[in-house]
């Protein structure tokens, strides 16, 4: 048709996506953004035209789709911004400047919210709790746990670097949670457990999405895309006492960047996160600047234990994606920022 992008080959299938929401226990189905792009792009085109494949997913194809969905597209929408605002489901109510404020694409995906308002934090500091609002699944390495999950959404030595990683052993055999944020959520990081930075690196990578689509079709799609590594040594005075916790903040599709702001109070005086660095529990720690992208969270064995209702959620019966080269179909569940994620085990 004239004027329409219209790929040429078979249409890919689409499948509905359903997570659980937490706060009520419903089952949802996710509206997809852009997810007939992503779909063919994951596609058989990566098989007949792995070069374009690789120049879609690449560092400046990346941020041309960004301007162009976030800059220029809804740009023209905002034009009724109160209408595009409520569509995308923002509350402006949380929200910590005045709406009218919320003038770009931008500032919207960007947006500060009253989070030690509206995001309640558990006083009990040995509990690890969410960094972000996100789509969450837990898993394990460890093939006799019941979350056990094969390698799919990344390998975690290669999630945390290949070669000589003076990290990787010490994660073997561990568990871990993925964080995976859609474009209408708030897209600020914040610090799952209190402790003290012993490593920050950066690791080069690609840009995949983090659509469901985009991560069944390319294998540990999570360990090759651009990612920001910072292990915190929970096991220090103030300290939330489960060990290593490795946070992978991970770029995705549109994703410029991850911005470092660590901010002990509010937003105020942000910084860059260094090695060294004691962070409190709930604290904005990084910005993803815009669109989706997924956080992880890798723990030392025996360490943690999953919230109950997150590990049960993953098998209810619902529509989803994470399904195929799972072994069993896999639902998140909606998670808001700094809500119990795991606590300290108690076999320690």
């Amino acid at each position: 048709m004239r004027g329409r992008f219209s790929p040429k080959g078979p249409a890919v299938p689409s499948q509905p996506h359903q997570y659980v929401d937490r706060r009520t226990g419903q089952i949802r189905t996710e509206r997809l953004f852009a997810d007939r792009i992503v779909r063919w792009l994951y596609s058989p085109i990566r098989e007949r035209a792995p070069r374009l494949f690789h120049a879609l997913v690449s560092r400046r194809a990346s941020g041309l789709l960004g301007f162009f969905n976030f800059d220029v597209a809804l740009g023209r929408r905002l034009a009724g911004a109160g209408r595009f605002l409520h569509d995308l489901g923002v509350d402006l109510d949380e929200c910590l400047d005045p709406p009218a404020s919320l003038n770009t694409p931008r500032k919207v995906f960007e947006r500060r919210i009253r989070y030690w308002d509206v995001r309640p934090m558990p006083d009990d500091p040995r509990v690890v709790v969410a960094p972000a609002d996100a789509r969450a699944l837990v898993g394990s390495f460890r093939e006799s746990s019941q979350i056990a999950i094969k390698d799919k959404f990344f390998s975690f030595e290669e999630l945390l670097g290949n070669g000589t990683n003076r990290w990787t052993d010490l994660f073997r055999d561990g568990d871990f949670a993925v964080f995976r944020l859609t474009p209408d959520k708030y897209h600020y990081n914040h610090v799952p457990a209190a402790g003290r930075v012993a490593d920050f690196y950066q690791i080069e990578g690609v840009y995949h999405s983090c659509n469901p689509h985009a991560v069944i079709a390319v294998a540990t799609p999570y360990s090759k895309n651009k990612r920001v590594v910072t292990i915190i040594d929970t096991d220090v005075p103030g300290g939330s006492s489960v060990g290593l916790v490795a946070m992978v903040e991970v770029v995705a599709l549109m994703v410029g960047e991850i911005v470092q702001c660590y901010s002990e109070h509010a937003y105020d005086d942000p910084r860059d996160v260094r090695p060294g660095m004691f962070l409190q529990r709930g604290a904005p720690k990084s910005l993803f600047r815009p669109g989706s992208s997924t956080t992880v969270l890798l723990f030392q064995p025996g360490r943690v234990e999953f919230a109950e209702d997150l590990v049960a959620n993953m098998f209810v019966q619902a529509a989803t994606r994470f399904s195929q080269g799972f072994g069993r179909p896999l639902v998140e569940t909606d998670v808001r920022v700094r809500s119990v994620v795991a606590r300290a085990s108690n076999s320690r």
